[in-house]
């Protein structure tokens, strides 16, 4: 197995930042505006991106969701080499900075795919970070086209 990594400091009480992770209101302000579901632990989340094969998004099971602290989905919906995998969220407070240890853990293998979800993970991170520190962030469709994979 394997997995993409990710460390983001972002400029924002750890609160600010679970609520993003955690509510629609605020998925839909860093991630994709077409995210609808339930972020509480039992819920599911559920993505979806204009011009993505494979029915067009995720559907994450939120597994757990500690108050400002961790956020754990797994993937029950979406394209095989997500499916069964994890994704992790952890918070801590460094100086001014709510720092997330990010990992989406358990693929397969480390296939052309892999590659391209890791670099949208990384721009939709500071995607967070922008509308956490400005108000504003790039969620899908207004997000960094880094290939025809959207």
């Amino acid at each position: 197995m394997v997995d993409i990594l990710h460390r983001v400091g972002i400029t924002a009480p750890k609160d600010s930042v679970y609520g993003a992770l955690t509510t629609v209101e605020g998925l839909t302000g860093w991630w994709t505006v077409d995210t609808h579901g339930d972020g509480s632990p039992g819920g599911v989340l559920e993505f979806r991106f204009a011009g993505v094969p494979e029915g067009g998004g995720f559907d994450m099971k939120v597994l757990e969701a500690q108050p400002s602290e961790r956020v754990l989905w797994e993937v029950v919906g979406g394209p095989e080499e997500w499916i069964g995998t994890q994704v992790e969220w952890d918070l801590r407070t460094e100086g001014e900075f709510t720092i997330i240890l990010f990992a989406h853990r358990g693929w397969r293998e480390p296939v052309e795919f892999m590659h391209h979800c890791s670099t949208k993970w990384a721009t939709f991170l500071m995607s967070l970070k922008s509308l956490l520190e400005t108000g504003a962030g790039e969620p899908a469709p207004h997000d960094v086209q880094i290939s025809d994979w959207h």
